[in-house]
């Protein structure tokens, strides 16, 4: 079975198109993963999306706050910012607002990397998206944004399932 019967075989009703977008979600997050893990320089995709929130945070964040924005456990997060203080590209301290809590800041590696090393990221995500129109773009990042509330209406619907 190729990708163009799967178009059309999922193509014939709301509720399968409904499937192939979760399937497609789902396999293109694999591949994406795989072919960046594979490219990018010195980090995992994971490890990057991590540093690029970092490099964005105003103030430093826990690794609860961290977690919540790339959907992912807290054990997660400090898993993947253990392997980036190895290598140099942040610090982990104590929060300033809960001694409890542990916090994410980032260090002069992280401007050099993206500086430097970040321009064969930029290359590659240019090269994923060089099929679409500016309007085709404008319209899946519309969309995608959507999806975000979608998600959430499955996280309160779980949430309610546990009580």
């Amino acid at each position: 079975m190729n990708l163009d019967t799967l178009i059309t075989k999922f193509s014939s009703s709301p509720e399968n198109q409904k499937k192939a977008i979760f399937s497609t979600l789902f396999i293109a997050g694999n591949k994406l993963q795989t072919l960046f893990d594979q490219h990018i320089p010195q980090v995992s995709l994971k490890q990057f999306m991590l540093l690029s929130i970092v490099r964005q945070s105003k103030e430093p964040l826990t690794f609860t706050q961290f977690g919540n924005l790339l959907g992912c456990s807290r054990q997660n997060i400090k898993k993947l910012a253990e392997a980036l203080r190895k290598k140099g590209f942040i610090t982990i301290e104590q929060s300033p607002q809960d001694i409890r809590a542990m916090c994410i800041c980032p260090t002069e590696k992280v401007s050099e990397y993206f500086a430097n090393d970040f321009l064969k990221y930029q290359e590659e995500l240019n090269c994923l998206f060089e099929v679409y129109t500016d309007k085709e773009l404008e319209t899946l990042f519309i969309l995608l944004s959507k999806l975000y509330a979608g998600i959430e209406n499955l996280e309160k619907s779980a949430a309610g399932n546990r009580v």
